[in-house]
């Protein structure tokens, strides 16, 4: 009996170790083959971001999308009088008693790059390469040259389309989308600069979203890729071979390349190009607000956490905000689903936005966010959102507001006449600024007009006075103050002096 057991729980250890060891191994195995998949993970990463060994392949496939662009015009009037008062002043000089020239017409010339994006001709390069041009010429890569016409161009985004009649399909390109592009990845150029068709360089993204006002919409790519005069309208392409950004602009002290070039994103060209193509115009989302940018102070005196977001200074009467239920002091952090980082963001936002759609807006009033749905309208070339002053209303002494280092009046006849206000404005008006007091650190100055302070209407000094004293006893250092001078709403952070 002893002998039996004896056998069996050797049996027993045995077992469970050989059952131990195999768990062993396989959890080793495991391990390996984990370890293999990170490793290959990384090495396909490192791969990923490393350079080609070259571009050739890639380019070898897209120099024949890439054109030259060649432009004419007549030049007259004002120049041509230049040129004659030069000659005169020449005949002058020489003492002979000759006559300049008659006025004639000249002819000037320009050049850029630009891509086929169909190959039934659609060709994209920038608004400046064609402008004011009599003549478009189209040059391929093999050589041939195409008469071309201007499907339509767009000034605010310094983009154009052409078309050109060809027998045989044209070698062309594709968008990418430069929204996934990441600072630090390889780009390639392709253009015509000095008339040096068909050049290529490489670099990488250098930055997203630059402004270099250039115009509302700036949202550059920049890049080290060697960008020259023209270059202009040449497409810049991720390592996919896709267009991500169309050459626009450089910063050059030299008038060559510096290593500093931009692209417009091919996020933003896409919808451009296809509205120009549908329609020969580009018609723009319009929101019917004013901003103003979001600082540090204002930030504090608005109840936000941190910065960010587009401040409405302004309503337009009748616009989609005020259908919408959007109000001056408002706001806007996030657009249709977007976050709004900072106030120049949001022109775009909406310019991309079809016309007569329903988005979702998040504002932040009275220091908590909101949701408010806007159908988007149409911006018009005439269009300026601005909001309408209404209405009408003793001057105080500045000790009545030493705080702010201000001193205030309700608007009177005299008043309103001494510092020229509309009848229909309304609100507490500025009569003196303190030295060195914190409203003239902020730039407010006699004749600016007080309508809200942390967004509540005030219509008498006293008004101003309760609301100021009310923030100071609850701890706050800065009050918002919504002013209105000739014209103009702006948003001011003033800091409470506490003594």
């Amino acid at each position: 009996m002893t002998r039996i057991s004896t056998t069996r729980r050797r049996k027993a250890i045995a077992l469970a170790a050989e059952q131990s060891a195999g768990t062993r191994r396989w959890l080793v195995g495991a391990a390996l083959l984990l370890c293999a998949f990170i490793m290959l993970a990384w090495s396909s990463a490192v791969q990923a971001r490393s350079a080609p060994d070259s571009f050739a392949d890639m380019v070898e496939r897209l120099l024949p999308a890439v054109v030259n662009i060649q432009t004419r015009q007549t030049i007259e009037g004002g120049q041509a009088e230049q040129f004659e008062e030069f000659f005169k002043e020449f005949f002058e000089r020489r003492g002979e008693g000759g006559e300049p020239p008659p006025q004639q017409q000249r002819r000037g010339s320009s050049l850029g790059s630009g891509f086929v994006i169909d190959p039934s001709g659609f060709i994209v390069t920038n608004h400046h390469v064609i402008a004011d041009a009599d003549e478009v010429e189209v040059v391929l890569s093999d050589g041939t040259k195409l008469d071309a016409t201007v499907v339509g161009s767009d000034k605010d985004t310094d983009l154009a389309l052409l078309k050109v009649e060809t027998d045989a399909p044209l070698p062309s390109t594709e968008w990418g989308d430069s929204s996934e592009t990441r600072i630090g990845d390889w780009v390639v150029a392709i253009g015509n600069p000095f008339g040096l068709g068909g050049t290529v360089t490489a670099g990488i993204v250098s930055a997203r979203q630059r402004d270099i006002n250039a115009g509302r919409y700036d949202n550059f790519l920049q890049t080290d890729a060697a960008i020259n005069k023209g270059n202009s309208g040449g497409p810049m392409f991720n390592l996919e071979g896709q267009v991500i950004g169309v050459n626009t602009a450089i910063f050059s002290p030299s008038g060559g390349s510096v290593g500093i070039g931009f692209a417009t994103p091919s996020s933003m060209a896409k919808n451009i190009i296809a509205q120009l193509r549908d329609s020969g115009e580009v018609r723009r989302g319009w929101l019917g607000v004013r901003i103003q940018n979001v600082t540090d102070e204002l930030a504090e005196g608005l109840r936000l956490e941190r910065p960010r977001g587009a401040l409405v200074a302004a309503v337009t009467e009748g616009g989609p905000a005020e259908e919408a239920g959007i109000k001056q002091g408002d706001v806007i952090l996030e657009f249709n689903g977007r976050e709004v980082s900072e106030m120049r963001r949001l022109p775009a936002m909406v310019a991309e936005t079809a016309v007569n759609s329903t988005v979702d807006v998040t504002i932040w009033r009275r220091s908590k966010e909101e949701k408010v749905r806007v159908t988007i309208g149409e911006l018009e070339a005439d269009q300026v959102a601005t909001a309408p002053a209404d209405q009408k209303p003793e001057a105080l002494s500045p000790s009545e507001m030493e705080s702010l280092g201000l001193a205030l009046g309700k608007i009177t006849p005299e008043l309103r006449a001494r510092f020229e206000l509309d009848e229909g404005t309304k609100g507490v008006v500025i009569t003196e600024v303190e030295e060195g007091g914190s409203g003239a650190e902020k730039g407010l100055r006699p004749g600016d007009v007080i309508v809200e302070v942390d967004q509540e209407e005030v219509l008498q000094p006293s008004d101003v006075v309760e609301k100021v004293e009310k923030a100071k006893s609850e701890g706050y250092r800065v009050v918002t103050l919504l002013v209105f001078r000739q014209g103009d709403f702006q948003w001011v952070a003033v800091r409470i002096d506490q003594s």
